[in-house]
């Protein structure tokens, strides 16, 4: 028997035995032992002790919650629409999709005031049950480039820059699980300064193919390109890119072998832009090359860089053993270049004035449309 069915089995038994006469009794004793291995003693004492008065339920310490399951609930959906942004990132963006949200699903006028006060860290509380991720593994495919490198100083310093147009690019593989024959490569171009970021695919890595992705995005940036920093592999140190470079005077740096911290800013924009949309399956017909791009160019860059708010490092403190790091405010890559003195506005309205008329939730359900044909 389990401790639960004794105990029931004790409470029914109490009343039959203070019932009984003294015989009565010490055959009931006999029976209650036989059913529940108790010793005799222990079984008068279970059998005679006053029935417990039931605890009065426990008051719950501290204030009492704000915040209940129908805000939960819109909090959940504007996160999941959103791409599943961390809380700090999350609360930044809420006021530029808290009008758009009324047209998608009810929104009271009280939900609507706690989710523009809500903080940060009851955000985490308030979506913990919704947290659920892949740990998925990343396979890299970076071969190292031979020539030219000596032409290409290596920059293992902290970006410091205060204006747009030094970025970092990278090659994002989706050969699956084989890298036999021709597949599909993510060029990845971050700005260093706003967060602004830009991706193209292209079928292979050979160098004719890179620079013209690398031009491709340059069209359509809403600042000058004035340095590019990669990796070692040799789809970027190659002539090509070196004398591209220097023909429209762009500084070309590199970071360090097999160091990946040398290029973290694009490294994880790897991660939030290609592979957690395109995952790590093989891609190698020109149809999904196609649909690929036509994803990039659209729907993805206006989600992220006019609804998706960045945080950047600020400074990194020493305090014993343990490194304090200090971000500033959550911003969109567009807003920063907002606040950029020296930007030129006019490049910078149309974008403003698309914002204004795009719905985000629509945004989303599209690039979920795309992906799912892709």
């Amino acid at each position: 028997m389990t401790r639960r069915s004794i105990r029931e089995y004790v409470q029914v038994m109490r009343h039959r035995y203070a019932a009984l006469a003294r015989p009565a009794k010490s055959q009931l004793l006999t029976e209650f032992c036989a059913t529940t291995g108790y010793h005799r003693k222990a079984a008068i004492r279970a059998l005679t002790r006053a029935v417990p008065s039931p605890m009065p339920p426990r008051r719950r310490r501290g204030r009492p919650s704000r915040y209940g399951p129908s805000l939960r609930t819109a909090l959940a959906k504007i996160w999941e629409a959103a791409g599943y942004p961390w809380s700090v990132r999350l609360k930044a963006l809420l006021p530029l999709w808290i009008p758009w949200a009324t047209q998608h699903f009810p929104l009271s006028p009280q939900v609507e005031r706690h989710l523009r006060t809500i903080s940060p860290s009851t955000i985490d509380r308030a979506l913990r049950a919704h947290k659920r991720q892949l740990r998925r593994r990343l396979y890299g495919r970076t071969k190292p480039g031979t020539l030219l490198k000596h032409h290409v100083p290596i920059k293992t310093e902290r970006w410091d820059v205060t204006i747009p147009g030094f970025t970092e690019i990278d090659l994002v593989s989706h050969s699956g699980p084989s890298a036999d024959g021709e597949f599909i490569q993510s060029l990845n171009l971050t700005d260093i300064h706003s967060g602004w970021g830009e991706s193209r695919a292209v079928m292979g890595k050979t160098q004719t193919r890179v620079r013209a992705a690398l031009d491709d995005i340059w069209a359509v940036l809403p600042f000058p390109l004035r340095g590019i920093d990669s990796d070692n592999g040799s789809e970027f140190i190659n002539y090509h890119l070196f004398r591209y470079c220097l023909l429209r005077e762009i500084e070309f740096t590199r970071g360090r072998a097999y160091k990946k911290d040398d290029n973290a800013h694009v490294e994880q924009k790897n991660y939030t832009h290609v592979r957690k949309l395109l995952g790590w399956d093989r891609y190698d017909s020109p149809a999904a090359l196609a649909a690929i791009n036509d994803l990039y160019r659209n729907e993805l860059c206006l989600m992220m860089n006019l609804f998706q708010p960045s945080v950047k490092l600020r400074r990194k403190t020493r305090v014993g053993s343990r490194l304090r790091r200090v971000y500033d405010a959550p911003q969109t890559p567009l807003d920063r270049l907002l606040a950029t003195a020296g930007v030129d506005r006019t490049a910078l309205q149309p974008l403003c004035d698309l914002r204004a008329r795009l719905d985000p939730f629509t945004l989303a359900e599209t690039i979920d449309r795309k992906l799912h044909h892709i």
